[in-house]
């Protein structure tokens, strides 16, 4: 992992503001964005994706990760995620779970709210027992 300046967390946060309005949220309204900064310098963004049936719902976070993800990237310096609610929201399990995957613990994880309240913290505070692909190695 790359150290990450607070001009570029601070670009990340801009591009998840950005993000945040492309977000298709007919049932709840409740808008996400994500900017993903992989260790190549390549940000890739995300927005929360709804589905009439709840379950097909796709969170921004993961929206981002699989972007890059198919863009061949493996490893990420940090993330923006901005919300249209009044308080910072953060990555839910599946999305803390996923990260986990391919970010290490100390990955900065900045959350915005929609009058630009941030809150800075790391994967690993969110997750801090992440089971991942170290659990798995024989």
């Amino acid at each position: 992992m790359n150290p990450v300046s607070e001009t570029v967390l601070q670009e990340l946060l801009e591009r998840a503001y950005e993000n945040r309005a492309r977000a298709y949220v007919p049932y709840s309204n409740f808008r996400v964005g994500a900017c993903l900064l992989a260790a190549s310098g390549n940000r890739y963004d995300g927005c929360n994706i709804e589905n009439a049936a709840y379950g097909p719902t796709n969170c921004a976070e993961r929206t981002a990760m699989f972007t890059a993800v198919c863009a061949g990237e493996r490893d990420f310096d940090a993330i923006a995620i901005t919300c249209s609610g009044d308080q910072p929201a953060f990555p839910c399990g599946v999305c803390r779970q996923v990260l986990a995957e391919f970010c290490s613990p100390d990955m900065p994880v900045i959350c915005g709210d929609r009058n630009r309240n941030v809150v800075k913290t790391t994967l690993g505070e969110l997750l801090p027992h992440a089971f991942g692909p170290k659990d798995l190695e024989k």
